[in-house]
């Protein structure tokens, strides 16, 4: 599978790998990965990404189901409900990382699994880090239903792809296993919440964590051998 570089300093040191999975729905996932990308361009280390698939509700039918709906059937509604606090926070955090959430205009809550397929197709380009932005992006700031193929093709030709080709590898099953069993063998590994960054494949800082935590766990991973 193809990799992403992070850091564009040079190290004579053995690359760090970081396996990112995340789900594109996942607002935590964006924050937390932009808390990571800081501390990756601040460590001056050769850092290697590898963009991993997670779904965190693959309940969601291909079409998508409304928002607010799908949130309030998560989360409940009223004066205790969790997601309105996690809202607020979330929108306080934003601004700081060039984020803007627009939890109240989002239209649909897709299912990802097509999103997660361009997101491969993406990386295997050299266009992983790229995908996963505009992805994100779509989908909070956007308010764009990162389900629909149409959209994803925009997606896709906005970060330099073939938006023909993709539409037509959309509109087939081309990898929609792969992408399956890459979740079902994360999930096996343990991951049960996302983001996850696993450093070196051998131990992971799981959620939005700040970059000195990244920064710590970047200094152990140089010190450790690499797993093939």
């Amino acid at each position: 599978m193809a990799k992403t570089k992070t850091s564009k300093k040079s190290s004579s040191k053995t690359p760090i790998q970081v396996d990112i999975v995340s789900d594109i729905v996942c607002p935590w996932c964006w924050v937390g990965i932009k808390l990571f990308q800081k501390a990756a361009k601040q460590s001056g280390q050769n850092i290697t990404l590898s963009w991993r698939p997670y779904m965190l509700d693959p309940s969601v039918p291909e079409g998508g189901t409304p928002y607010t709906d799908y949130m309030k059937r998560k989360f409940g509604d009223g004066p205790s409900d969790r997601f309105k606090e996690m809202r607020a926070q979330l929108e306080k955090v934003g601004p700081a990382l060039g984020i803007d959430f627009k939890f109240g205009e989002i239209p649909m809550r897709p299912n990802t699994l097509d999103a997660h397929r361009l997101l491969k197709w993406a990386q295997g380009q050299n266009k992983g880090t790229a995908a996963s932005e505009a992805l994100f992006k779509a989908f909070f700031t956007d308010l764009k239903d990162v389900g629909s193929p149409d959209v994803l093709a925009d997606i896709g030709k906005s970060i330099g792809m073939d938006s023909e080709l993709t539409t037509d590898l959309l509109a087939g099953d081309d990898d929609k296993n792969a992408v399956r069993e890459e979740i079902m063998f994360f999930r096996n590994l343990g991951v049960n919440a996302v983001p996850t960054f696993i450093y070196n494949g051998q131990f992971a800082v799981q959620g939005a964590q700040s970059p000195e935590a990244h920064i710590d766990a970047i200094k152990k991973a140089a010190n450790m051998p690499v797993n093939s």
